[in-house]
C-alpha cells in the first residue's frame, strides 16, 4: 500500500546539450588564440644548437640582420640598452634573465655587448637557438 501522493511531484529536466556546443566553441577558439599569441613577433632566423635551454623569459632582447636592437617589440638604440633594461629587470626579484635572440649573421660582438650590458646590470644570459629539426 502506497501512501505517498506523486501527484504533487514533478521531475524537472534540465537539456544543457546547447549549452555544452557553446562552451565547446568557446575552449577551442581560446586554444587556438592562444597558440597564435607569441610575445616574439620580431622574425628572426635564430641558430641552431642540440640542445634545448628553456628560461623563465623575463626580458627578451632581439638582434635582427640590420644590427638593430630590440627589447621586446620596441626598437631601441643600443646606447639606451642600458637604461631600458634596468627597470625591466628591477620587477623581477628571483633570478632575473635577459633572452637573446639574435639573428644567425649577426656578429658575434653584438651579442657580446648585450651579455656584457647584462652582466653590469646582475642579470642571466640565455642565447635563444632555433630547434635544429625543425625545417626551415
Amino acid at each position: 500500500m502506497n501512501l505517498r501522493d506523486r501527484r504533487g511531484k514533478r521531475q524537472v529536466e534540465l537539456h544543457n546539450s546547447a549549452l555544452n556546443d557553446i562552451l565547446f566553441i568557446l575552449l577551442l577558439f581560446f586554444l587556438i588564440v592562444s597558440t597564435l599569441a607569441n610575445p616574439n613577433v620580431i622574425k628572426l632566423t635564430l641558430p641552431k644548437a642540440k640542445s634545448n635551454t628553456k628560461a623563465k623569459q623575463t626580458v627578451v632582447v632581439s638582434i635582427n640582420d640590420k644590427r638593430e636592437f630590440y627589447i621586446g617589440t620596441n626598437r631601441i638604440p643600443f646606447e639606451s640598452l642600458k637604461q631600458m633594461l634596468v627597470p625591466a629587470i628591477a620587477r623581477e626579484n628571483v633570478d632575473p634573465t635577459i633572452v637573446i635572440n639574435a639573428e644567425r649573421s649577426v656578429p658575434v660582438e653584438d651579442i657580446v655587448k648585450v651579455m656584457e650590458v647584462a652582466r653590469e646590470i646582475g642579470a642571466k644570459v640565455v642565447l635563444a637557438t632555433a630547434n635544429p629539426n625543425r625545417k626551415e
